[in-house]
């Protein structure tokens, strides 16, 4: 039987605060409107860390069926690749993770629809299976998307537009077109955090068929990919305070810019693939920075 410590290696506790971020951000944005709760978020946090450790046990069950995760592979070995974690004890852990997921998950949906028609929980209930889904087929099952280079716009939809604007429409029953820029930048920072990864696995990404968009432009356009998603997220937030500011305190966020570019200019030094992975923790909880300072900078204005 596997140990605790190597369900915890497989759960990547290092990626659970960018999964907490756009929900974060959505709580935030409510608490702005006047529509927060504190159980629907806290279920709504619960459930993102769920599906994001099952993302996590798919991927490495997924990469080491294909044989990516392999003796070339730059970054950490994984559980099942090193043998830590067999195949079917892995199944067996993503089943769980599913239950544990659907279960908050519909709790979660039934508490943020409350008279709501019924058409809006079966409407969540959809967005989140095919979360589900996506976590799995990111690398694992016939054909993943993940190896065809559209893991970039599926980062992209679930840890930033979906988990802000769900949040948010759970807390308040409403939707605020404005809303969207903030979750734009969660998406962008998000986005940027999965380049880097692909970044350091370029190599091994290639000779194991994994046509990434790094793949597929290459390292240096990769680089000026990476430098456009984070500035057009912070973009993104800076126009949202523009149109939404009645507070100085509401820049709060603009403190972990500084620590964005400083990492963005050494990442743009970068060229051996392997220095790549410190900085994927580093854009992870700086993300989560940026959207603490985001909702303190909301609360202190006493909406």
């Amino acid at each position: 039987m596997a140990k605790s410590k190597s369900w915890i290696k497989a759960a990547r506790l290092r990626t659970l605060p960018l999964a907490m971020s756009g929900i974060l951000m959505g709580a935030a944005l409510s608490s702005f409107d006047g529509g927060f709760q504190t159980k629907v978020t806290v279920l709504a946090v619960t459930t993102a860390l769920l599906i994001q450790i099952f993302s996590n046990f798919a991927n490495d069950y997924g990469d080491s069926q294909k044989g990516t995760d392999n003796h070339h592979r730059v970054g950490p070995m994984r559980t099942v690749q090193s043998g830590e974690i067999s195949p079917k004890q892995m199944k067996l852990g993503m089943i769980v993770l599913i239950l544990l997921s659907l279960t908050i998950g519909i709790w979660l949906i039934a508490e943020g629809t409350k008279g709501l028609h019924l058409t809006t929980f079966l409407l969540f209930l959809a967005l989140g299976i095919g979360a589900l889904i996506a976590a799995y087929r990111y690398t694992a099952g016939s054909n993943p998307y993940g190896y065809a280079g559209f893991g970039d716009v599926a980062v992209f939809l679930f840890f930033g537009i979906l988990p802000v604007v769900g949040t948010y429409f759970l807390n308040t029953h409403r939707i605020n077109p404005e809303l969207f820029l903030p979750a734009l930048s969660i998406g962008l920072f998000s986005t940027g955090v999965l380049n880097l990864n692909n970044m350091r696995d370029i190599e091994n990404d290639r000779n194991s068929g994994k046509n990434t968009v790094v793949v597929r432009i290459g390292s240096s356009k990769s680089k000026i990919y990476h430098t456009l998603l984070i500035f057009s997220g912070m973009f993104t937030a800076v126009i949202f305070t523009v149109l939404n500011s009645s507070s100085v305190f509401q820049w709060m966020f603009l403190l972990a810019f500084p620590l964005f570019v400083r990492d963005l200019v050494k990442i743009n030094k970068i060229a051996e693939p392997r220095q790549f992975d410190p900085f994927l923790k580093k854009l992870s909880l700086t993300t989560l920075l940026f959207t603490v300072l985001f909702g303190l900078g909301i609360l202190f204005i006493g909406h």
